[in-house]
């Protein structure tokens, strides 16, 4: 009986296969419910006492040798297929390669830097964690001002002049401090402050602002700069600036854009008034410049600011501002045909 178990390995050995089936019928001659070994098991009883280890030892031997072969034959044919269905056919048409879409928020921020970039507005960035100074001090915020509650600002618990910015005129102060007027700059970049996460706000967005200083720079100037931004975006050429407060610049302003009521959606929007709030802005208060090295009995400059995500959302007739960070691929393949 052993000498037969020692046939069957040495067969095992030489056997080859180039077809599932043939593998296959090995497989169940051997290894299968009603297979050789399940027999040779079966006659183990009849073997006498003194051959039972040797036998054992021999049949264990076969069903490994079965198994690896049955793998090994397996393994064989896997990649004589995949290698034939690779370069058999060099004809054949590739696969189609998925095309990645531009995020909303991306869309919009070049196009507003498109925009101002045609004007003589450069690009300037900055830190996220920003420190007290350039986030409030140098903008006319003081020690007491509510903003710097922290019921409106991400703080780092480990340093209490530290803290995530609150917006993106950090970065204008920055840019006075290394540059000498003129100066004109945006600066795109992610905000946070601390706000209930709904619909229609969320606890960090994304925001330009830009910055233009030089001699004899007016009110005049700066209406005529954002008559010109929102007739390029918007189409929209008639605007309204209404009075408003920002400690950073005086006067300030409220920019209204006047949308239309022709759709139902006009009137949500605008609240059935036609006009549409889209930014703040104002004159640089000289305190400002002051503080960043620059002479405000030489210089004078004006200052604005806008929320991309709200102009996303308007744009592009979103319902929801956290679509925007959610990463639904749905959602993003909508804009693949954005730019």
């Amino acid at each position: 009986m052993i000498n037969t178990l020692k046939g069957h390995i040495a067969e095992v050995e030489k056997f080859s296969a180039d077809t599932p089936e043939a593998i296959e019928a090995f497989r169940i001659k051997y290894l299968g419910k009603k297979g050789l070994l399940n027999v040779f098991f079966a006659e183990f009883k009849n073997v006498p006492n003194n051959q039972k280890k040797e036998f054992g030892q021999t049949i264990n031997e076969l069903k490994q040798r079965a198994t690896d072969k049955v793998n090994e034959l397996k393994n064989a044919l896997h990649h004589q297929t995949e290698e034939k269905g690779k370069f058999g056919d060099l004809t054949r048409p590739g696969n189609p390669i998925e095309l990645g879409a531009r995020h909303p928020i991306s869309i919009v921020k070049n196009q507003i830097i498109d925009i101002f970039s045609r004007i003589g507005f450069n690009v300037s960035e900055g830190p996220e964690i920003e420190d007290d100074w350039h986030n409030f001090t140098a903008l006319n915020l003081p020690e007491y001002h509510p903003a710097r509650d922290m019921q409106d600002t991400f703080f780092v618990q480990t340093d209490p002049d530290i803290l995530l910015r609150t917006h993106t005129s950090s970065v204008q102060v920055r840019y006075m401090e290394n540059n000498k007027p003129p100066i004109r700059t945006i600066s795109p970049g992610r905000v946070y402050r601390n706000e209930a996460i709904s619909a229609r706000s969320h606890c960090f967005f994304h925001q330009v602002e830009g910055l233009y200083i030089d001699k004899d720079v007016s009110f005049a100037d700066l209406k005529q700069t954002l008559q010109y931004f929102t007739t390029e975006l918007f189409g929209k050429s008639k605007i309204r600036l209404r009075p408003s407060y920002f400690p950073f610049t005086e006067p300030s302003a409220e920019v209204d854009v006047y949308w239309g009521l022709e759709t139902e959606t006009d009137y949500r929007m605008t609240k059935g008034t036609g006009w549409l709030e889209i930014m703040g802005c104002g004159m640089v208060d000289p305190n400002v410049l002051k503080n960043c090295g620059i002479d405000p009995e030489e210089y004078s400059g004006f200052a604005f600011g806008m929320g991309i995500d709200r102009i996303a959302l308007l744009l592009h007739q979103i319902s929801d501002i956290r679509l925007l960070s959610e990463n639904d691929i749905r959602f993003l393949e909508q804009f693949k045909g954005a730019l």
